[in-house]
Order: C-alpha cells, then sequence, then structure tokens
C-alpha cells in the first residue's frame, strides 16, 4: 500500500469515525472533522502533511512514485 491510499483510507475512517462520535457521544466530536478536512484542505496546497510522514517512518510505506520506479 503506498502512503497516498493509507492517507485517503485514514482520513476516511477519521471521519467516520467523528460522525459515529458525534452521534452517540458529545455533539463537540464535530471539531475532529473540522480539523481533518482543514488538514487535507492544507495539504493539497503545502504538500505538508503529518499522518503521511508517520506512516512513511513508522510503517515504511512508500509513495507511488517510489512503487513505480523500484525495479
Amino acid at each position: 500500500m503506498s502512503v497516498e491510499r493509507a492517507l485517503t483510507a485514514f482520513a476516511g475512517f477519521m471521519v467516520l469515525l467523528s460522525v459515529v462520535l458525534t452521534v452517540w457521544v458529545h455533539p463537540n466530536w464535530v471539531w475532529l472533522t473540522v480539523f481533518v478536512g482543514a488538514n487535507l484542505f492544507q495539504q493539497s496546497f503545502t504538500g505538508f502533511c503529518p499522518a503521511s510522514m508517520f506512516m512513511r517512518k513508522v510503517f515504511k510505506l512508500k509513495t507511488e512514485r517510489e512503487l513505480a520506479t523500484r525495479n
């Protein structure tokens, strides 16, 4: 799995988790959705994403480009 796919899966999971927590635990959990959305928005412009850095270091995931060029 590439970093890009893992990041998309992680963001989707966090949004779904925040909806569940907002509905069944407390309405303030909606701020988690706002945080995830803001991070995705800024990442689309800057390319900087702490979650992708974490995934590269801890899980040793490669980018799509790295996976395409490893022969």
